[in-house]
């Protein structure tokens, strides 16, 4: 088998609603959807993380692979992606996740050419009923959904999908710069919800130390489960944990620095930063050789959440719930999707490789919307239209 083709195509996966966070309002992710073709008639599909990885495939990494064997993924990544260390030196992650989205879709070829779901690849699967969390924050209003603008409007949307799907995994984003109404807001849902919900939030580096502080004063006795990011490095979180036993994830791929300053508990990321699945492996098995939980963040069509529904069944050491914006999520790429949670769980999809089935007229209609939308703005400030915000917030 030989690789003949492989395209990129740009899309826009909306949310039914913009959500708010600690750098503006986000209608949305841009992405790119990979295809790899072979001259057997097989084709794997792929996700990068961002509409500009389509160029990058296309033009500097396609002419690399195309003519070589779909199988040998480790060649795919040696003549498309240098050393990490000649990667890091440059700041060249551009490439990395352009070629994660091609990796991505070796892996679900090489599935479908052996007949085998991707985690009978990875080893087996632990576990086919995957335990995601359930996305809140304040948000706009688009249509008939939306609009909650307040601390009791956002516990009333988390307590309907409690008596609708039997969600008791909750995440969300606090982010405001005057705290109180983000404080109040997790205590309107730990009223709403009860002792047993799990609660997790994001504040995405929103915060300097010093309010960080206060905010932990405030939030603990609420039994926060997880705070992911929230100051701008890992130094301010060792001091943070003088403060308070809340856990914290990051972004932040430095296990190094990491075991070093003994912050964070947790990394969160996708497979694409890695560089694909087989990178993405090998990272979970050092988080839990230095002790730390490792779970998949979302905001991806239903390529990149299968590619992380398969790495979640096939690996013990992700234990906590990976996060979930399914629901936000009002269409897909995919025939199967969007995923729905039903009482915290997604199952892993069946079938050779990914175990989805891209559109082609879902893929139309989401490039469509890329080309008249243009890319979302993640960094768009409702506020001051034209001006990026700067953290931290406070």
């Amino acid at each position: 088998m030989k690789i003949t083709a492989i395209r990129a195509t740009p899309v826009n996966i909306p949310l039914e609603a913009p959500y708010l966070w600690s750098y503006g309002s986000l209608a949305g992710f841009s992405k790119a959807i990979v295809e790899v073709e072979t001259d057997e008639g097989l084709t794997g599909v792929g996700e990068a993380p961002s509409h500009a990885h389509a160029a990058i495939i296309e033009t500097r990494l396609a002419p690399r692979l195309v003519g070589r064997d779909p199988i040998d993924i480790a060649g795919a990544e040696q003549v498309c992606v240098p050393s990490w260390q000649g990667v890091s030196n440059n700041i060249d992650y551009g490439l990395v996740r352009a070629f994660g989205g091609i990796e991505m879709a070796l892996w679900d070829l090489r599935g479908k050419l052996w007949n085998r779901p991707l985690y009978d690849l990875l080893g087996g699967a632990v576990r086919k009923a995957i335990p995601v969390t359930d996305y809140f924050s304040f948000r706009g209003r688009e249509g008939a959904f939306g609009g909650e603008t307040t601390p009791e409007e956002v516990a009333d949307y988390c307590l309907g999908l409690k008596e609708t799907w039997g969600t008791t995994f909750f995440e969300g984003k606090f982010y405001t710069a005057e705290p109180g109404p983000s404080i109040r807001m997790l205590e309107c849902l730990r009223e709403t919800l009860g002792p047993d919900a799990m609660l997790r939030i994001d504040s995405n580096m929103a915060y300097g130390l010093a309010t960080a502080r206060r905010i932990a004063r405030a939030i603990e006795p609420l039994d926060i489960r997880n705070w992911e990011d929230p100051c701008g490095s890992l130094y301010e979180l060792k001091q943070l944990r003088e403060h308070t036993a809340i856990p914290f994830s990051v972004h932040s791929l430095d296990l190094r620095q990491a075991v070093d300053l003994g912050v964070p508990d947790a990394v969160v990321t996708d497979i694409a930063t890695h560089g694909g699945i087989g990178r993405t492996l090998r990272f979970v098995g050092a988080c839990e050789q230095m002790g730390l939980d490792f779970w998949c963040y979302s905001g991806d069509s239903g390529i990149g959440s299968a590619a992380y529904l398969h790495l979640c069944a096939a690996m013990q050491h992700i234990r906590e719930p990976n996060q979930s914006l399914f629901r936000m999520q009002p269409l897909d790429v995919i025939e199967e999707g969007p995923f729905r949670p039903r009482d915290n769980l997604v199952m892993v999809p069946e079938g050779p490789g990914l175990g989805v089935t891209l559109s082609p007229d879902r893929l139309r209609h989401c490039h469509r919307l890329f080309l008249d939308q243009g890319p979302y703005d993640k960094y768009h400030d409702p506020d001051r239209p034209g001006v990026f915000r700067r953290l931290p917030l406070s």
